[in-house]
């Protein structure tokens, strides 16, 4: 049996998330019901780097898929694209070491968060509109005190895959690119939920409803209150899974342009 690396890329609005599910549509079931097809209900294995929730985005997720069969990875790749819905891509599939394992060899993960700044006729699925007018400079305040080893316990829900709830955050940062605020975050691991609070709660404090002391008690404190500020998932992608000795990308690129109104 042959183990494969496969990095992807989806359209997450119309699915459940990552993750196989009973009486769900998700983007895992797609690609398995595709693998079954293209390896004639044969024996495999196929498991994700990590999680996404229902309707967030992948730049490049990884998987790892393992099967016995003599097709070439380029094969698979078109075999596979042949089969899958328009919203899913596999990128590249390239043979890789028995012992890979997509999730516990990474060492790392970005998330890109899109907020635009004006009504748009377009993109819609892949960005969050925000009416009000935001201070940049105090959202990059706020993003800051989330850099470091802290327990999030506030910014996410009970999850029984999870053990624990402390994070290192590694970077946040936000660039301003035409009528888009993009929200980078680089860290070991995320949380059920995680980013979509932290970036609520950024928010909240550009619209002035926050201040510097609160996100520092959120930090502190278990409270529910970044909860009633999850931003919606149409903004989120998975950028990147790192693994030793790839290259950090600092700057992020825009999924779309949205010039000023």
């Amino acid at each position: 049996m042959a183990r494969f690396k496969v990095f992807l890329e989806y359209e997450g609005t119309r699915y459940s998330g990552w993750q196989i599910q009973k009486n769900a549509r998700t983007v895992q079931g797609e690609i398995a019901a595709a693998l079954r097809r293209v390896f004639d209900n044969q024996a495999f294995q196929f498991q994700g780097a990590g999680r996404t929730d229902t309707g967030v985005h992948a730049l490049c997720q990884v998987a790892h898929l393992d099967a016995t069969t003599v097709l070439a990875p380029e094969i698979i790749r078109m075999k596979l694209n042949d089969l899958l819905p328009a919203d899913i891509n596999i990128l590249e599939v390239e043979k890789t070491h028995p012992r890979f394992h997509a999730r516990h060899d990474a060492v790392s993960r970005s998330y890109l968060y899109q907020i635009a700044r004006r009504r748009t006729a377009f993109g819609k699925r892949y960005v969050w509109w925000i009416k009000e007018d935001m201070n940049v400079g105090a959202m990059r305040r706020a993003a800051a005190l989330f850099v470091g080893m802290s327990n999030f316990q506030s910014f996410t829900d009970d999850d029984p895959e999870e053990k624990s709830t402390t994070v290192l955050v590694e970077s946040v940062s936000i660039h301003e690119h035409g009528a888009l605020l993009l929200l980078q975050f680089h860290g070991s691991h995320f949380l059920w939920k995680m980013v979509r609070r932290v970036v609520g709660v950024i928010a909240a404090v550009g619209r002035g409803t926050l201040g510097p002391d609160d996100v520092t008690r959120f930090l502190n404190e278990s409270v529910n209150h970044p909860a009633h500020l999850t931003a919606p998932p149409s903004g989120l992608f998975l950028e990147r899974v790192y693994y030793r000795g790839d290259t950090v990308h600092q700057t992020p690129t825009p999924v779309l342009n949205i010039a000023h109104g």
